[in-house]
C-alpha cells in the first residue's frame, strides 16, 4: 500500500512577456538580443542575396516573443534527402543574408515550436512565425510555507486518454524553473524528499502566459533514533525500516539519526540494532517535523 498526499495546488497565471526574470528552460539556449532592445543588424548581403528578417509571436495575445528562441533556417533538397539547416540564430528577431528560393523556417521555444515553408525573392522578405506556447513554473508548499527548492523534484506528463501520465515531457524540474511549453494540460508530479510524499495535479498552460502552480504537500520530516531511554542518546550504526501498516517497506535508513520526509499517514518503525530487533508505531502529522524514537528494551 503507497501512503500519498492528498492533492492541492494554488495556480497564477501572468503575462510571459512580463517574466524576463524566470530561468531559461534546460537544453534551450538563451537568447543573446536583451529583452526590449532592437533586433540585431542584418548580416551584409552578397551580390545576388537577400535579406530574411524574421520575428515570432504568441498565439493567444499576439505578443512578439522577446527571448527564449531557437531559429533554423532549412533548404530542401531536389533528391528528396532530408532538408539542410543552412543558418542558425537565438536571437529574438534574427535576420539572414541568403540566396533567393524556398526554406524552411523552423522557431523552437522550449518545448514548443512552429514551421513555415516562405520562397525568397531577390528584393528580401519579412515574416513572423506564431508559436502556441506558454510558461510554467512550479513550486511547492506545507500549509503557507514554501518548501525548499532543494527538496522538490517535478515531473511533467501529456496526459493520454485513460492514462494521466501518458508521456513524460520535463523530469528532473526544479522549483522556479520556467518551462516553456506548448499550450496544453498537462500532469504534475511533485515529489518531496525521497520518500513517499508525492502530490499530483492537472495543470492548463495558456499561450502567451505564465502559469505559477504550487502543490500543496501534507507530509513532515521525521528524525528517526534508536535510544535506551526517552530523550537519551541516540545508538549509531542503527539500521531503521520504515513501513505502512499492512507491511510495505517505505524507506531504510542506517544512522544514529537519518531524517526522513514522510507522507501524512500511520507507520510502523522497525529499528536493529547489533542482532537486536525494536519497533513501534508512529504517527505522521503534516507540517508537524519530530523526533521518533524507539526505546531499545
Amino acid at each position: 500500500m503507497r501512503i500519498m498526499a492528498k492533492v492541492g495546488i494554488t495556480l497564477l497565471a501572468a503575462g510571459l512577456a512580463a517574466s524576463p526574470s524566470l530561468a531559461q528552460t534546460p537544453d534551450a539556449a538563451p537568447s543573446s538580443t536583451t529583452p526590449g532592445s532592437p533586433p540585431a543588424a542584418a548580416p551584409a548581403a552578397r551580390p545576388g542575396q537577400a535579406t530574411l528578417a524574421l520575428g515570432a509571436l504568441f498565439s493567444g495575445n499576439r505578443k512578439p516573443i522577446r527571448s527564449g528562441l531557437v531559429w533554423r533556417v532549412l533548404t530542401e533538397s531536389s533528391d528528396g534527402s532530408p532538408p539542410r539547416i543552412v543558418a542558425r540564430s537565438n536571437d529574438a528577431e534574427p535576420s539572414f543574408a541568403l540566396d533567393p528560393g524556398v526554406y524552411l523556417l523552423h522557431a523552437a521555444y522550449g518545448f514548443a515550436s512552429a514551421t513555415k515553408r516562405v520562397t525568397l525573392g531577390a528584393q528580401g522578405l519579412s515574416d513572423k512565425l506564431t508559436v502556441s506556447a506558454g510558461g510554467l513554473s512550479l513550486a511547492g508548499s506545507i500549509g503557507e510555507t514554501p518548501i525548499a527548492p532543494a527538496q522538490l523534484n517535478f515531473s511533467v506528463f501529456v496526459p493520454l486518454q485513460g492514462n494521466s501520465e501518458g508521456r513524460l515531457v520535463a523530469a528532473n524540474v526544479k522549483s522556479g524553473e520556467l518551462i516553456r511549453l506548448p499550450e496544453g494540460t498537462y500532469h504534475i508530479v511533485s515529489t518531496y524528499g525521497d520518500s513517499n510524499a508525492i502530490q499530483r495535479s492537472d495543470v492548463r498552460v495558456d499561450s502567451g502566459q505564465v502559469t505559477q502552480a504550487t502543490l500543496h504537500h501534507r507530509a513532515a520530516q521525521v528524525t528517526l533514533k534508536l535510544v535506551a531511554g526517552p530523550g537519551g542518546e541516540a545508538f549509531a550504526g542503527t539500521a531503521f525500516s520504515v513501513l505502512t501498516p499492512g507491511g510495505d517497506v517505505i524507506r531504510e535508513a542506517i544512522g544514529a539519526f537519518p531524517q526522513v520526509i514522510l507522507a501524512e499517514g500511520d507507520y510502523v518503525l522497525i529499528a536493529r540494532q547489533e542482532g537486536q530487533v525494536f519497533s513501534r508505531d508512529f504517527k505522521v502529522e503534516a507540517g508537524r517535523d519530530r523526533d521518533i524514537e524507539v526505546i531499545a528494551r
